[in-house]
């Protein structure tokens, strides 16, 4: 079971390694992390992607409570939260393929950055499974590079 967590943490130098090493020691790896600061310059919200059994990410949960600069964590119900991910994909194009390649853009509501002679590159912001949807209908075009942010995610409504 996918779950993602919303750590509110101090920022400081070498959190991050600790909250990685962490999950690295119990044997998770992380399918996403992504890191920002909050309203507050001195707290950062790290958003974490795992894959894993109820029990086990209960005792790493524990044990992240246990870490001085964490403030608190938060296992997000998918159903009460709004979850978002940008991609940018390099796709290669010539004069005959880039009006499908842009069409398909704007379907996604993606946006087109560059267009160079051999390529258009795309930013897609949206739902893993929206971008997925828009990378498996640029590869048969010839998707040259991609490069994806990690999950951000906050809950619904007020605090």
């Amino acid at each position: 079971m996918k779950h993602t967590l919303s750590v509110l943490v101090e920022n400081k130098p070498g959190v991050l390694a600790r909250i990685a090493g962490l999950f690295s020691r119990r044997g998770f790896n992380i399918d996403s992390l992504a890191v920002g600061i909050t309203e507050d310059p001195d707290v950062s919200r790290m958003t974490i992607t795992v894959d894993a059994a109820e029990h086990p990410i209960e005792q790493v949960t524990k044990q992240l409570h246990k870490l001085i600069n964490v403030i608190k964590i938060t296992d997000l119900d998918p159903e009460r939260t709004v979850a978002r991910e940008l991609s940018l994909v390099k796709v290669s194009t010539d004069a005959k393929t880039r009006g499908e390649v842009m069409q398909i853009a704007e379907i996604f509501r993606a946006r087109i950055l560059d267009v160079g002679k051999k390529s258009l590159t795309i930013e897609v912001t949206g739902t893993t499974g929206k971008i997925e949807a828009l990378e498996q209908l640029l590869r048969p075009h010839g998707v040259v590079e991609i490069v994806r942010t990690g999950r951000v995610a906050i809950e619904r409504g007020g605090k």
